[in-house]
């Protein structure tokens, strides 16, 4: 009774908080706070660089007063923060406006950094919550401080703002109401997403699995079997015609296989990893096995889906199953000790409070889930959508990844918190800890060659995080950093705009490159790298040859119905 009265007001605690811990924060502010006291020599240092940038301004206020048509600015915006970029930001009052707000937050990064005896996690908790909260007050978020917003107010009698309002209280009502966003109608599995032909050939309490029908007279013999994260639907890899990774495997002449998640409610609260290893990759393998007539596997996992593709991976070859011919693995970290801002929310107080919502309800919910990958990039996600839909009155138009990445799903109380200790907090995967069938596995065991990919502004899993595999691994890795995003670098389509991605192999024997080196070494290449991994895949297969029928009856795999499946329909 005690221990459920404590886990119940934490629960209750953490739907008001959003799932953030107050105590993280409080501990990591007091941990910054008494330092910083205790630092007189960086509390000079702060006043005299406060003296400095308070005179910069004065001098660059008294400039623009003499030229107000000046473009000279006194602090420049980093390059990824587009909230100045406008020619009506350079004007007066504006520049004024823009160029305090970027010296003070540039003062507050240097008063939350390099004070000494601090944790890193401490430092990195205050200079990320800092942030945010320096955020809320930039003068691109207000009406009256916005040139642009009142260039428009001005040219439209301000019917900017009142659509903006009408925008406001449709948003509002949508997400009181468990409604998807505006604009995701236009969009719905089966009809216009999730197309690719195929049907589910089987199915269990965790999983569908769907094969998709061939489109060429000849397949390579090996089919390619596609797991997805659970975190969202799997058709991110399979969304409209022209950017399905899918359909384009198939048109290459591949036998495809994708893992459909069950979208888990609170019955499902005690399944865990070992779950999704056996009952999810495992009987896939199995019936992939059985369809393919006992041909090798080419494995392609995808975030989360990589993740435990590669423990099942290594726990396949530490018990000498050797149906794998490769392992693919897309925007996979192995090694969480550098797995960006998302670490920020990721320590024992802060799992502790998540595991009792989660033992409340059974699950993660998807909401909750949404807000912390939203504060990684507030400017992006959160603050420009109120200018832009809200002072503005305008709506970007919906598109396929983006009525995907509202489709979320649910994740199981036991296997997100056993998810979230041993690979996020405790590295139990990348040290060698990590038990699979109460044996340890290690990552270096899997000898299959991999093909390895990053992107360059993955938030998710940062491709220098991704890179690590290289330092676990025992075998030949083709590592490719594409641009993009962690998922739109994913969905890189041929002839998609703008894209370009680098490529090396490294053979099992050779030495390492750091990161940067291999960066600097490695030229990118104009394109989508979809056609790499087809080549890359196709030179590890069989001659080709008539492909298998949909499913096989005889051996306990009947097709179930078309693709998309069921499961995919669950809210």
């Amino acid at each position: 009774m005690e221990q459920a009265l404590d886990k119940g007001l934490k629960a209750a605690l953490a739907k008001f908080t959003a799932g953030l811990s107050p105590i993280a924060l409080t501990s990591a502010y007091s941990d910054w706070a008494m330092h910083l006291a205790s630092a007189p020599g960086k509390r000079l240092e702060l006043l005299e660089k406060a003296g400095k940038k308070t005179w910069r301004l004065a001098n660059h206020a008294a400039h623009c007063i003499g030229n107000p048509d000046s473009s000279d600015t006194c602090i420049t915006p980093l390059p990824q923060d587009r909230r100045f970029k406008d020619e009506s930001w350079q004007k007066w009052p504006y520049n004024l406006m823009y160029q305090s707000f970027l010296l003070n937050q540039q003062w507050w990064h240097n008063a939350t950094t390099s004070v000494e005896g601090v944790t890193q996690q401490h430092e990195n908790v205050v200079e990320f919550a800092s942030r945010q909260i320096l955020d809320v007050f930039s003068p691109s978020n207000y009406a009256l401080t916005n040139p642009e917003v009142l260039q428009q107010t001005a040219q439209q009698g301000g019917m900017n703002l009142f659509r903006g309002w009408q925008n406001f209280i449709e948003d509002f009502s949508r997400a009181s109401s468990g409604q998807r966003p505006v604009g995701s109608e236009d969009f719905a599995v089966g009809r216009n997403m999730a197309t690719t032909p195929g049907k589910v050939v089987f199915r269990n309490d965790l999983m569908e699995l769907i094969q998709y029908a061939p489109t060429t007279d000849k397949i390579h013999p090996e089919p390619i079997l596609i797991v997805p994260a659970w975190i969202m639907k799997y058709y991110i890899l399979d969304l409209s015609e022209h950017n399905s990774l899918v359909r384009y495997l198939t048109a290459q002449g591949f036998t495809v296989f994708m893992i459909s998640w069950k979208n888990p409610d609170a019955d499902d609260r005690d399944l865990g990893m070992d779950d999704y290893v056996s009952s999810g990759v495992m009987d896939a393998l199995d019936a992939v096995e059985a369809i393919g007539n006992g041909q090798k596997i080419h494995a392609v996992g995808y975030c989360l889906g990589g993740t435990l593709m590669s423990i099942a991976a290594a726990a396949m070859a530490r018990d000498g199953d050797a149906r794998l011919q490769s392992l693919t693995l897309l925007a996979t970290q192995i090694d969480f000790t550098e797995a960006g801002e998302l670490m920020l929310f990721i320590d024992e107080s802060q799992l502790s409070l998540l595991e009792d919502l989660m033992w409340d309800q059974g699950y993660l919910d998807t909401t909750q889930m949404a807000g912390a990958f939203q504060l990684l990039r507030s400017n992006d996600l959160i603050w420009s959508r109120v200018v832009h839909d809200y002072l503005m009155g305008e709506r970007t138009p919906m598109n396929d990844l983006m009525a995907w990445n509202a489709d979320a799903t649910r994740m199981p109380y036991r296997m997100h918190s056993e998810y979230l200790r041993q690979l996020f907090l405790n590295n139990d995967l990348a040290e060698g800890r990590y038990r699979v069938a109460d044996s340890p596995i290690a990552i270096s065991d899997i000898r299959v060659p991999v093909f390895l990919v990053g992107t360059e502004r993955d938030h998710v899993a940062p491709w220098e995080s991704v890179y690590k595999f290289n330092l676990l691994s025992d075998t030949d890795v083709t590592f490719v950093l594409t641009s993009g995003g962690h998922n739109a670098g994913i969905v890189s389509e041929p002839g998609h705009a703008h894209r370009h991605y680098r490529v090396r192999e490294k053979d099992s024997d050779a030495s390492y490159t750091d990161p940067d080196r291999w960066m600097q070494e490695t030229s990118p290449v104009d394109g989508s790298w979809w056609p790499v991994l087809s080549t890359w895949v196709a030179e590890r297969s069989g001659e080709k040859a008539a492909p298998p029928a949909l499913g096989a009856k005889a051996k306990g795999y009947a097709p179930l119905c078309d693709a998309p499946g069921s499961y995919v329909f669950q809210a």
